[in-house]
């Protein structure tokens, strides 16, 4: 009986040490020992997991005898079951299987010469034509000619009948194999020939053609037909060959005696400075229409207060002396969103629509975003429902409305995807929708998110269609938020413009770090709404304002009567969100030749008014609920008060003048980067993240470009 006794005392307490809740850390790392970020830890079984940050150190709590599944992609999967210990570290081996996932690097300094029979290496100025080239054919030359024969899937055929004609790549042979991956100057190009075409043959520095399985083995499965490694001689203008960024005129002083209001749209997005820095990281040309000033602002995070009391929003201003003109004043305006925590965000009806088509299969866009969507699934919860669309040539659903706890499920239907076929942006945008209005949440968070390179190219495709086709679509209450991803052929323009007519936000993301930063740090004002159509309207005071500038924002401009009309759509504003407006302010009385004369008027009285004397400016607010289509007013009045730049305000003031700069802005006032760096070390304060020292690194960089 005793012995009986003892036995049930002994199960009960194995089953209490087995249930008891521990909390487990570790390290991943590769098989040489190198940290692995964004690997996912899950638990097995059950909805609790994490991920690995950018030193590979995760920490979850769980039970002693559950299994801890570790998977990345590239590598292989590996489980380990939970014993007494409270720390695992975990070695990942590649997985020669899926090597078409692994995110390749140091694409032109990687040399395989001793690979037998895999590279062809071809100096810049020879030629391997199958004849003697003309004089007009040499005046030609372009490398495309160098490749003849030297590769599977490669062909030179004649674009004409004449001979003299120069000679193009056939991408598609009739084998329907797929074109062989080519990398300038250590950056991937997704467009082809059309990169080739473009270089010189005079240009060229060295040619390394790897052949068959070692392409694949050192490229990844992208390069399954073949990689050509070009390096050219100071070329840099074959990377954007095919990338679309709208035109902005930028803005200009205004004199406030006949121009007193200012009025535009509220911009979070962020996508201008990723996209600036992914261009400056490759030695690349920056297009002056890529620098949207504001989103460079807006990238950073401010010490602004959260907001008390109705309004899901607080108001800030400052005044100070512009850091590189001292006749002029510089004027900060900032909004403050109200934080919310990822427990207190109601429900979300989410549909990822991810664009699978043949320009995704590179290994900065696909890969990645399959990446960046995992640790998107690990913040979900499981009230939340998720669903997958694809597009290529073709739309469908890869995943049914699937809760948030169910993230096994979830990244396998991430995991299965790959990039083929033509690219029919508009028939995905309609499913989506149609599948997310299906599943409508009342009072929930109602999006459809979306990620691609941009290049639609079936269907309705050009800006005006998509733009018609998103208005239609925001009626219904589905917000939008658009990721992009990848070079060459990125359609910044139609993102943009997709994001501002659909109610949402948009990201450009070239790295998992960015992928950390939009899905984990701020995934609360990525998925929800806290006020939309949120306008502003500042008014300047006359008598001391001679005449001002708002510092970018020019797409995001409204008319003065666009402020009280509650049918024009603007800007939406997300948890913990936060603005930043810039202005550039001449104060009366000053000479400078940036204020033009203007004839007198006959019939308008533009005698100043001294019953305001104290104040320099006032800003008006205007915001919907959600839910709501009546706009709510807020008033801030600022008075002519002179401050010392804060820390925030001299780092936002550094980041406006590198973006002027980048614009080849004629409001610089000859300042050099020597003051923007000086500037931006005044304003890079604690600095948790890193992300204002990196910005001092891109600045140098791009000082030595």
């Amino acid at each position: 009986m005793k012995k009986m006794n003892l036995f049930k005392v002994l199960f009960l307490f194995a089953l209490f040490v087995n249930a008891q809740e521990i909390t487990i850390s570790g390290n991943v790392t590769d098989h040489e020992k190198l940290p692995l970020p964004g690997v996912n830890v899950i638990v097995n079984g059950k909805a609790e997991g994490t991920q690995t940050d950018f030193d590979g150190n995760y920490t979850l709590k769980t039970e002693v005898g559950d299994s801890l599944v570790f998977s990345y992609i590239g590598y292989i999967t590996k489980t380990i079951v939970i014993a007494n210990s409270k720390m695992i570290n975990v070695q990942l081996e590649e997985d020669e299987q899926v090597l078409e996932e692994v995110i390749v690097i140091g694409y032109g300094t990687q040399r395989k010469s001793s690979i037998t029979g895999s590279v062809v290496r071809i100096r810049g100025n020879s030629s391997i034509a199958y004849r003697k080239p003309t004089k007009r054919e040499k005046l030609k030359n372009n490398i495309a000619q160098q490749l003849q024969g030297k590769i599977s899937g490669v062909q030179i055929v004649n674009s004409a009948a004449s001979p003299s004609v120069t000679k193009e790549i056939n991408t598609k042979p009739s084998n329907n194999s797929y074109e062989p991956m080519y990398i300038i100057d250590g950056v991937v190009q997704t467009g082809g020939e059309k990169s080739l075409n473009k270089i010189k043959a005079s240009k060229i520095n060295t040619t390394e053609v790897f052949k068959g399985v070692k392409a694949r083995a050192l490229f990844g499965e992208s390069a399954k037909n073949g990689c050509v490694v070009i390096t050219t001689k100071n070329y840099k203008n074959s990377i954007n060959y095919d990338e679309e960024y709208a035109r902005l005129s930028e803005n200009k002083f205004k004199k406030t005696q006949l121009n007193p209001l200012s009025t535009f749209s509220i911009d979070v997005d962020k996508a201008g400075y990723s996209n600036i820095r992914r261009m400056i990281n490759n030695g690349e040309t920056i297009p002056v229409e890529a620098v949207r000033v504001e989103e460079m602002v807006n990238y950073f995070n401010y010490k602004y207060p959260q907001p008390k009391g109705e309004h899901p929003f607080s108001i800030n201003t400052e005044v100070g002396k512009t850091p590189w003109n001292l006749d002029t004043k510089i004027v900060r305006i900032g909004l403050q969103g109200k934080q919310y925590i990822n427990e207190e965000l109601p429900a979300s009806n989410l549909t990822f629509l991810i664009d699978v088509s043949g320009s995704m299969d590179a290994s900065n866009k696909l890969p990645l975003l399959k990446s960046a969507f995992k640790l998107f699934t690990n913040q979900l919860r499981e009230k939340d429902k998720v669903s997958i669309i694809v597009y290529a040539g073709a739309t469908g659903m890869v995943l049914p409305p699937t809760n948030g706890d169910k993230k096994e499920k979830i990244l396998a239907a991430l995991n299965n995807l790959s990039a083929g076929g033509s690219t029919a942006g508009g028939k995905g945008i309609k499913l989506a929708y149609k599948l997310a209005l299906k599943n409508f949440k009342k009072n929930g968070n109602n999006r459809v998110i979306l990620a691609t390179d941009g290049d639609f190219n079936v269907g309705a495709s050009n800006n005006k269609a998509m733009e018609n086709l998103i208005e239609e679509k925001r009626k219904s209450g589905i917000f939008l938020s658009v990721l992009g991803f990848g070079m060459g052929n990125y359609k910044d323009s139609k993102l943009e413009l997709l994001a501002n007519k659909g109610n949402g936000n948009y990201a450009y993301i070239d790295n998992m770090q960015e992928a950390q930063k939009v899905f984990g740090d701020e995934f609360g004002g990525t998925l929800h709404t806290i006020a939309k159509d949120v306008k502003i309207q500042v008014e300047f005071n006359p008598t001391k304002v001679q005449a001002y500038r708002l510092i970018g924002y020019e797409n995001r401009l409204l008319a003065d009567e666009d402020f009280v009309d509650d049918t024009i759509d603007a800007g939406e504003l997300g948890s913990g969100h936060k603005v930043t407006a810039l202005y550039e302010i001449v104060p009366v009385g000053v000479q400078t030749e940036y204020i033009k004369e203007v004839p007198s008027l006959k019939y308008v009285d533009t005698a100043n008014t001294t019953n305001f004397s104290e104040e320099l400016f006032t800003v008006k607010f205007r915001y919907k609920k959600p839910n709501e289509n009546t706009s709510i007013e807020m008033i801030h009045t600022q008075l002519d008060v002179l401050d010392d730049l804060s820390t925030d305000f001299n780092f936002a003031s550094a980041v406006a003048l590198f973006g002027l700069q980048l614009r080849k802005s004629q409001f610089t006032n000859g300042a050099k980067t020597k003051q923007i760096l000086e500037l931006a070390e005044k304003g890079r304060g604690a600095d948790k993240m890193g992300y204002r020292a990196e910005f001092i690194r891109m600045v140098k960089s791009h000082q030595n470009m």
